[in-house]
């Protein structure tokens, strides 16, 4: 298996497919990264832009060139000495008619083979989907969609088949019979029953599915779904049969040596993610690379026993992030954000009431089948027979609302952690605070009950499915609607991080360092992902508005004046326009195209003034208009541009000190396609617009041969990035054990009047390399004055800048004066 040193992650869709990938194998490993990690390899939906769509997990997809494709792919990656890992996605399948195993249960329904593979309430309350699955894909009500002839019978290959838009579904058995299938007149008797509109509505009540309005998903849907959206449908993989059918030919590509692990999707969408992990672990075997998509919370740690080497690395994104930021701002750019947009809450509460609001409407069908659970648990003790349902309703919303992390991780029959107990007793002594209506012994009996202590088969599938539901309680709470709502300091809304933590001290960043070390150093360190709310340079900009709070409120309020021409009828309003300005910052220079797609995505994300389910064409509209009259007035261009201007070098300074942290920190460090340049990209799908391989290629043949003062000279066009990346993949590759599970950790004093201005920390036993890189660097002002990093004894080559250096106290002026960060590694 190939050496792990460092992750390229590429974007596999139609046109970025297999044969594109072995095409920049060279460029990859010339760049020294050790692996081509691939969003998912098996068959997607037709036209799938990601591959999370998954519809077939039994074959490589076709789009992206098929069996042959990929092993091209897998054996010009080993001609260059890459190793491949690929996402698998185990927690949902596209819930359309292209998915083999839901056509069977559509056609078969509850007595489909394939019937337990899907996460399907076969016994929901509502009469009409009693052995029925929900099908929420009309653009109107069944009634009015007949009406109008857009529902239609035809034939495929001789079987009669239901039409719908774009759409083929299967007809039950006994419908078959019905319209004569296998006689000579079943194209007549289908004309019939389309012209027949009653006829038509019985041929549709008598199918194993029942098609209904979109906008019923909310409230009726009776299958687990990825987070809000129904046409993911959640697997089973706990049943070992369904585990077994969904990881057949990844695991067999793992056994023919082809792949070197896999980063499994959204983990804690799954029933039990420790059993999942343990067979996939006995499958796989302890020599391949397992790693987990999973969001930790600030003081959250990995469950202790899941057998894989670590997360994909949004902690470390928020936690280098947080470093950057300048925690003196923080009372100003609160102050700022209530002075402009009138929002004094606290991001914590503005975080559960977004908690409460997804649970009462997005994802209201998932709290109703909680609620019926508890009220199963309820009437079989008398003590709590009485409970009002209203009351159960508001009870598991409360307790979702208050947890602090995305799930807990209960097994029925175990002792809950310590970790699942603390979470959810203080979730619980909440609800009692703000919600004293509600019966306290019902959120006692509650806790209990997601802590295991509650026997009985209804009280452990509640325990069970309430930790699969916080996370999508979390997951469109927070990141999809929280974050949108408090833009104080927009660098700080990102996937893994709280936007209510301001900043990240030195010594946090090196005891978590430190943590990671004693962990194991093969998760991944990443500073930006395909989830990213915004790219990780521009993050770095913005992160400096915490160090000039005054500079940038006056600024701001400046904008905001002139910018009262350009609004309508008031709209949009000020948090919008205030989250626009960040954007216009962080991201200059934007033009108006993705400017514009990006708030129409900000607004409907926030839900406030209008939303994906409601969307407010007025509002929108008015949103619009405000961004490309903003783009075009060059009066307030010009004002930004200015403004923005001293950002850019201290921004890639912070650019260049987040890169060489995360290649050195414990971990495989990951870069995402195109980042290896200054990334200025905003939330998907902006970043995951096609990457420029040929003028990385270019820029990268020039960056082995010219000086350091040259490749600074060049910093518009990203250069010292990749030189970065590159130098530091080298000095991994010559000493790997400096940076692998037996390398040890230390943190290097800084000392001086700027000590807060630096972060330094040696690597490997003895220790063979050290980095030093510069923080908070707009308050540097007329320099280092008389800081010094202390290094370990010995000589010293720096990687960046060919210079030796000796051993002991160091001016920090000195050591940086050449290039923003520095790589050093021991020469003796």
């Amino acid at each position: 298996m190939t050496e792990r040193r460092a992750t390229y992650r590429l974007q596999l869709n139609r046109r970025f497919d297999f044969a594109a990938a072995a095409d920049v194998a060279g460029y990859l490993a010339e760049l020294g990264v050790s692996h081509v990690y691939t969003s998912p390899i098996t068959q997607a939906a037709a036209g799938s832009s990601h591959g999370y769509d998954g519809v077939d997990p039994t074959r490589i997809s076709e789009e992206l060139g098929g069996e042959a494709g990929f092993a091209s792919l897998v054996d010009t990656l080993s001609g260059a000495g890459l190793g491949l890992l690929v996402d698998i996605v185990p927690n949902h399948t596209a819930a359309v008619p292209a998915n083999p195993w839901w056509w069977d249960v559509l056609e078969r329904g509850r007595g489909s083979r394939h019937a337990p593979f899907f996460d399907i309430d076969w016994d929901a309350d509502e009469p009409s989907l009693c052995d029925r699955v929900l099908m929420p894909i009309l653009g109107d009500q069944i009634g009015r969609v007949i009406a109008r002839g857009e529902v239609g019978l035809g034939l495929d290959g001789g079987r009669p088949l239901l039409r719908y838009a774009d759409m083929r579904l299967p007809l039950s058995a006994g419908s078959l019979a019905e319209l004569g299938w296998g006689g000579g007149d079943t194209g007549h008797r289908l004309a019939e029953v389309e012209a027949d509109h009653a006829a038509l509505l019985v041929l549709l009540d008598h199918q194993h599915y029942r098609l209904a309005h979109w906008r019923l998903a909310s409230e009726q849907l009776n299958y687990r779904r990825f987070l809000d959206i129904s046409s993911l449908v959640g697997m089973r993989v706990e049943d070992e049969a369904v585990f077994d059918a969904m990881h057949e030919r990844v695991l067999r590509l793992v056994g023919e040596g082809r792949l070197d692990g896999v980063r499994v999707d959204h983990v804690d969408g799954l029933c039990r993610p420790a059993g999942y992990l343990g067979r996939l672990r006995d499958a796989v075997g302890g020599d391949r690379w397992v790693v987990v998509e999973k969001i930790l919370a600030a003081s959250e740690a990995l469950p202790p026993g899941w057998p894989v080497e670590g997360t994909t690395g949004y902690d470390f994104a928020a936690r280098v992030t947080g470093l950057f930021v300048d925690p003196r701002g923080e009372a100003p750019l609160t102050a700022l954000l209530a002075d402009l947009t009138g929002e004094r809450r606290p991001y914590a509460q503005i975080a559960r009431d977004a908690r409460r609001e997804v649970m009462r409407t997005m994802l209201a069908a998932e709290t109703e089948r909680l609620t019926r659970l508890l009220a199963r648990v309820c009437a079989a003790d008398p003590e709590h027979g009485d409970h009002p349902r209203g009351a159960m309703r508001e009870a598991l919303i409360e307790l979702g609302a208050g947890l602090t992390v995305y799930r807990t991780y209960g097994v029925p029959g175990e002792p809950a952690s310590d970790a699942d107990v603390a979470v959810i007793r203080s979730a619980v002594g909440e609800a009692r605070r703000v919600r004293a209506d509600l019966p306290a012994a019902l959120l006692d009996l509650l806790a209990d009950v997601v802590l295991g202590l509650v026997a009985g088969p209804a009280a452990a599938e509640l325990m069970l499915r309430f930790a699969q539901t916080a996370v999508a309680v979390s997951a469109k709470g927070l990141e999809d609607t929280a974050f949108y709502r408090y833009p104080r300091l927009l660098a700080l809304n990102e996937v893994g991080a709280d936007p209510g933590c301001f900043g990240v001290s030195v010594e946090a960043f090196h005891a978590a360092n430190q943590r990671a070390q004693a962990h194991g150093a093969f998760g991944l360190v990443a500073t930006s992902t395909h989830d990213s709310k915004r790219g990780e340079d521009v993050r770095a900009r913005l992160a400096l508005l915490s160090e000039i709070p005054d500079a940038w409120a006056e600024a701001v309020r400046r904008w905001s004046r002139r910018c009262e021409r350009h609004r309508t009828e008031g709209m949009p309003d000020r948090l919008t326009a205030y989250v626009l300005f960040q954007t216009l910052v962080g991201a200059h220079p934007l033009d108006a195209a993705r400017a514009v797609a990006y708030m129409e995505k900000a607004t409907r994300e926030a839900k406030l003034r209008t939303s994906w389910l409601n969307a407010d064409a007025r509002y929108d509209a008015a949103v619009r208009r405000f961004t490309e009259a903003v783009l075009a007035d060059q009066e307030l261009g010009a004002d930004i541009a200015g403004f923005v201007g001293p950002l850019v070098e201290w921004g890639r300074s912070n650019s260049l000190a987040q890169t060489l942290l995360k290649l050195t920190s414990p971990g495989v460090p990951d870069i995402y396609q195109g980042c290896e340049l200054w990334d200025l990209s905003l939330v998907d799908p902006d970043n995951r617009r096609p990457v420029d391989f040929g003028l990385r290629r270019r820029l990268l043949a020039r960056a082995g041969s010219v000086s350091a003062e040259a490749i600074n000279a060049d910093a518009d066009s990203g250069l010292p990035k990749l030189y970065l990346i590159r130098r530091a993949l080298e000095l991994r590759a010559r000493r790997p054990a400096d940076f692998g599970e037996g390398g040890d950790y230390l943190p290097l004093p800084i000392d001086g009047e700027r000590s807060e201005h630096g972060v330094a920390f040696a690597r490997g036993r003895g220790p063979g390399a050290v980095t030093v890189v510069p923080r908070l660097v707009s308050r540097l002002g007329d320099g280092w004055g008389d800081t010094t990093v202390r290094l370990p004894a010995g000589r010293w080559h720096n990687q960046l800048t060919g210079e030796s250096v000796d051993g002991g106290r160091l001016p920090m002026a000195r050591l940086l004066a050449r290039f923003p960060v520095a790589l050093l590694s021991r020469m003796s």
